[in-house]
């Protein structure tokens, strides 16, 4: 017998190939052995039944101790080589689940990442959970249910030459049991995909809140929070509940089939032997015979829950490659001096439709430090995003020396700009793997970059120096330290283009000083250098200003002749609220 790998396709339900799929075949090898040992495995599980049948046939009627020994020594040797084969299987099963993770999990990783960036997916363990899934399943029952499978007709076609009629029963309940199977799933899918579903609203709704727990500790908001949480969670209890009643129901159904089953072909082959039709030993054998019969079905409806949850990572993952391919590798391009040229972009953030940024269109030079003013919500921290790669522009396009940023591979482009969002998050880790990037460790580069970033002795005071752990999410660090050590992250390396999103929304009169400092060492050093602030102080130190309003931008220019402009129209607003203030006074010339 030979393994088909369409049933796999069948099984799945995906009868194009697919990067997943590929995967799975690339096996191929490996599961025509396991369905070799498989074969043999089910071959020695006959022998119980020739062994008993031998016993009340041959052993009893002749009253043979030798034949008796005989039959015993050869059940126990195939016994033993049954034993091994499937401790072999076993472990052929471990090892390429293993395999399987290490070929898929990096990928896994890649596509999560890639969906958070760009479709605002908050769920990247769902993606690794799926991927277990499938491994665990890999090395479960469920696969060996698989294997097996084919070998309950080859079971059902003995019984049916030890006599039809207990063939026929035997068939029957076969297709009964396996029907249950099926009616399981058909009442449980619903409930269970509305559980599914509700848990992972009620995780995000709790992990969200978790991260908030000092503004819910202050304001007294934890009984708000567990009645939202509880209102939701209750949603996935009813759930489960409703699928759990279901499956009992037929659970119990399934077992009152098979232990009624077991009797009765005892029961009916007695009805036989008493005839003469057909032999105790026969008798015996058919029982036997029809409890191997349904054993795969057993285990494949006990493992029913496996089947459904396999298919049903499968089919995600599969979504998950589709929709994020693995990046094109590209070949390296040189190493940019900093010019940046935006050629009228048009930005739509991820998981929306709405335009943030419109026709933004300007070139920044080496050298030049450019300050992004604007009302909140104006556009500038997507301007930030979209300038540095993460997010893609829908129109235009985003050049690095001449190259777009897609043209790039994005571990050489990521080398090349430092990036400091508003919402600092500093990795668990010590301070010198955060400066780091989490990739070699250079100290030369790290202390140079801490250096220009005024952070050198403030990490000294720290108690283990560049080696203390700035605990979960950088929790141990205050809101500056966060601040400071994020940029001398974005400098690590000498980035050519460095963009910093409201670098001093924490900091202090020193964390100030030492942030000017760094941009104009950032200058000297011919960097581009976009900063992104409300306070008046960056302006002094910018070559260039931008106003961005409405996702446009209103103007662009050197500081002086924008500052000039601005003070115009500050001159021209006050007058128009002493107006409005005073129309009176204004009228009789006061």
């Amino acid at each position: 017998m030979q393994f088909n790998p369409a049933l796999l396709r069948k099984f799945f339900k995906k009868p194009e190939k697919n990067e997943l799929l590929e995967t799975l075949f690339s096996y191929k090898k490996i599961f025509y052995w396991l369905l070799f040992f498989s074969a043999l495995v089910n071959f020695i599980l006959i022998i119980p039944a020739l062994y008993m049948f031998q016993i009340y046939d041959s052993v009893l009627t002749s009253r043979s101790i030798e034949t008796l020994l005989v039959l015993t020594f050869i059940a126990v040797f195939f016994y033993l080589v049954m034993g091994f084969l499937e401790w072999s299987r076993s472990q052929v099963l471990v090892r390429l689940s293993n395999d399987f993770d290490d070929k898929l999990s990096n990928r896994t990783f890649q596509s999560s990442f890639s969906a958070i960036i760009n479709s605002g997916s908050t769920a990247p363990a769902q993606h690794f959970n799926d991927l277990t899934t499938l491994r665990q399943f890999l090395t479960g029952t469920g696969v060996f249910a698989f294997f097996d499978s084919p070998w309950a007709f080859i079971y059902l076609v003995i019984i049916f030459m030890i006599h039809p009629i207990l063939g026929i029963f035997s068939l029957i309940a076969q297709i009964v049991i396996f029907s249950t199977a099926f009616w399981s799933e058909y009442v449980t899918k619903k409930p269970i995909q509305e559980a599914n579903k509700a848990y992972q609203s009620a995780n995000v709704f709790l992990q969200t809140s978790l991260r908030n727990a000092e503004v819910i500790e202050a304001m007294g908001m934890h009984e708000n929070i567990r009645k939202k949480w509880r209102e939701k969670y209750e949603k996935v209890i009813a759930s489960q509940t409703e699928a759990s009643e279901k499956a009992g129901r037929i659970h119990s159904i399934n077992r009152f089939i098979r232990i009624s089953a077991q009797s009765l072909i005892l029961g009916l082959g007695a009805y036989l032997a008493i005839h003469n039709i057909i032999t105790l030993g026969m008798m015996i054998m058919g029982s036997i015979l029809m409890g191997r019969a349904l054993s795969p079905v057993d285990m494949a409806v006990g493992a029913w829950k496996q089947f459904v949850s396999a298919r049903q990572s499968y089919r995600r993952l599969e979504e998950l490659f589709t929709s994020y391919p693995q990046p094109e590798k590209r070949l390296p391009l040189p190493v940019p001096t900093g010019k940046l040229k935006v050629e009228n972009v048009v930005v739509v953030p991820p998981g929306s439709n709405k335009e943030v940024l419109k026709a933004i269109d300007f070139e920044a030079n080496p050298g030049e430090i450019i300050a992004i003013i604007g009302p909140t919500a104006s556009g500038k921290s997507s301007l930030a995003k979209t300038i540095v790669g993460v997010w893609k522009p829908v129109i235009g396009s985003v050049r690095l020396d001449g190259a777009d940023l897609s043209h790039y591979n994005k571990e050489q482009l990521g080398k090349y700009i430092g990036y400091m969002p508003q919402d600092i998050e500093i990795i668990s880790g010590p301070v010198a793997e955060n400066i780091a990037r989490f990739g070699e460790i250079n100290m030369e580069l790290i202390i140079k970059s801490a250096m220009i970033a005024g952070v050198h002795d403030m990490i000294l005071n720290f108690p283990n120096g560049y080696e203390t752990d700035v605990g979960e999410a950088g929790g141990y660090l205050s809101g500056g330290q966060r601040q400071r050590i994020a940029l001398a992250r974005a400098i690590y390396g000498e980035p050519v283009l460095i963009v910093l999103d409201e670098p001093n929304s924490n900091l202090d009169d020193q964390g100030e000083m030492a942030l000017m400092r760094a941009m104009a060492i950032l200058k000297k050093m011919n960097k581009t250098v976009f900063v992104i602030s409300h306070k008046i102080n960056i302006l002094s130190i910018a070559d260039k200003i931008m106003l961005i309003d409405k996702g446009s931008i209103q103007l662009f220019g050197p500081r002086e002749e924008i500052m000039e402009v601005l003070r115009r129209r500050a001159e021209i607003a006050a007058r128009e609220r002493i107006k409005d203030d005073n129309p009176e006074g204004e009228q009789n010339g006061v």
